[in-house]
């Protein structure tokens, strides 16, 4: 009898200590799932954020900066896609670009071209979803990522519909010194360093893409939909006037920029405990894209 008396009670024990989880998980107001998309010769590994409820939801692709990965330094965009999808009801699809993160390709492969087309291959698996609204599609971009968020509105301007750039940079000549070209000619490639991960070797083909192409003159030519253009004010790594320029190659009247006071490249990430520059960025972010992708 007291064995039985013991059995109930972990039982209970158990479902008490459950509950409260699953509770918690449901109130949260939206789910996250690891999928691999391929695209080609490789795979793209996705984190896919979906609030919970029912009926259709508009999506993002959110796009990292240079030597970055999906959830962006100090976890930006892991903190900042919960509260896009529960405050503002969009959903969103954060990628590894070639070469970084979890992806397994080369980072020899990472080009402008290839990261139009994993965002791509990215809007259009969000597309495939049941609960997406396939016409409802926007991109998103930090730093580099910028650049090629940019880039995405240009050429593939039929699926992303609404454009946000988090300290885009339309121009990226001031990571390519003539030398660093001149070395890449020589060897195919030249070897970027970093304070805070491992060495990347970039291909003559980036290159020849930072060289060569005329972002904002593709953007202005290629796009027609709004573009939020954020920056910090303290942002020394992308002058926080690209954003202005961002919006002036628009020839949309929503477009328009928002600069965070005393805010630098990284959105204050690693010096505010509480986090309220890199919110102020999303709250703006969710509030531009629920009223353009609505």
């Amino acid at each position: 009898m007291m064995k039985k008396v013991l059995a109930l009670v972990c039982a209970l024990t158990l479902c008490l200590a459950v509950l409260p989880a699953m509770a918690e998980e449901e109130a949260a107001g939206y789910t996250e799932t690891v999928v691999s998309i391929t695209n080609g010769d490789h795979e793209v590994p996705a984190t896919v954020c979906m609030p919970t409820g029912e009926g259709t939801f508009p999506a993002v692709v959110m796009l990292h900066g240079t030597g970055s990965n999906r959830d962006e330094a100090g976890n930006g965009y892991k903190m900042a896609a919960p509260v896009l999808a529960e405050k503002y009801g969009i959903a969103t699809i954060r990628i590894d670009f070639m070469g970084s993160g979890d992806s397994t390709a080369d980072y020899m492969g990472y080009t402008f071209e290839s990261a139009v087309s994993d965002a791509l291959a990215a809007a259009k698996y969000m597309q495939g979803l049941e609960n997406i609204d396939a016409d409802k599609i926007g991109v998103m971009g930090w730093s580099q990522g910028g650049t090629d968020a940019l880039l995405c509105a240009a050429r593939e301007s039929s699926t992303f519909k609404s454009l946000v750039t988090w300290a885009g940079a339309p121009d990226l000549s001031s990571m390519l010194t003539d030398d660093l070209y001149a070395e890449a000619k020589a060897n195919g490639y030249f070897t970027m360093t970093f304070d805070w991960r491992d060495s990347l070797n970039v291909s003559l083909a980036w290159c020849d893409d930072v060289a060569n192409t005329d972002v904002l003159a593709e953007f202005a030519a290629g796009y027609t939909g709004p573009v939020l253009a954020i920056a910090g004010t303290e942002d020394t790594t992308v002058d926080p006037e690209w954003s202005n320029k961002i919006v002036a190659a628009s020839g949309n009247e929503a477009s328009k920029t928002y600069f965070i006071e005393g805010m630098d490249h990284t959105f204050n990430v690693f010096s505010e405990e509480d986090f309220h520059s890199l919110y102020a960025a999303v709250d703006a972010t969710g509030e531009f894209f629920a009223e353009t992708l609505k």
